[in-house]
């Protein structure tokens, strides 16, 4: 009974001993722990693209159309609409396309950039060259003479009886 009574001893010390190991220990991640970790990185994975529109909302460019009220080439552009005046900034990636002058209609593509608006590109539109062309063409038209008028054909041959 005595050799029964060590043993029991030697396993309650040992139970205790590794009981006490095991609360020291830090927790080890476990399969389903693993599994949980690409659900949390799938999360934020949404998130992104959630947040990737949004982001191209706010990037997408405007457009303000009306007439320059006023213009330094490098620095600014003022522009004149139906309802209302817009400044927006230009920079060295500013499109120009055409000649830009007080009082020129222009369309203005521009991207707001905080409190500021930056123009992305300006364009003016070419209808007063297309008609200047169109009545250049006109006026060579009249210059040149006519086309001969058609000859009066040959009398026709009497017809025999």
């Amino acid at each position: 009974m005595k050799k029964v009574f060590v043993v029991m001893i030697a396993l309650l010390t040992m139970v205790a001993f590794a009981s006490s190991v095991m609360a020291q220990a830090p927790a080890k991640p476990a399969e389903p722990a693993k599994a949980a970790e690409p659900a949390k990185s799938a999360v934020p994975a949404e998130k992104a693209k959630a947040d990737k529109p949004k982001a191209e909302k706010k990037a997408a460019p405007s457009k303000f159309m009306g007439a320059v009220a006023g213009y330094e080439a490098g620095k600014m552009i003022k522009v004149k609409g139906k309802d209302k005046e817009m400044s927006f900034d230009v920079t060295g990636d500013t499109k120009v396309t055409g000649e830009v002058k007080d009082g020129a209609k222009v369309t203005v593509t521009y991207k707001k950039d905080g409190d500021k608006m930056v123009a992305t590109a300006i364009a003016v539109p070419a209808a007063k060259k297309a008609a200047e062309k169109k009545a250049t063409e006109k006026k060579a038209a009249e210059k040149k003479p006519a086309a001969e008028p058609a000859k009066p054909a040959a009398p026709a041959a009497p017809e025999k009886k």
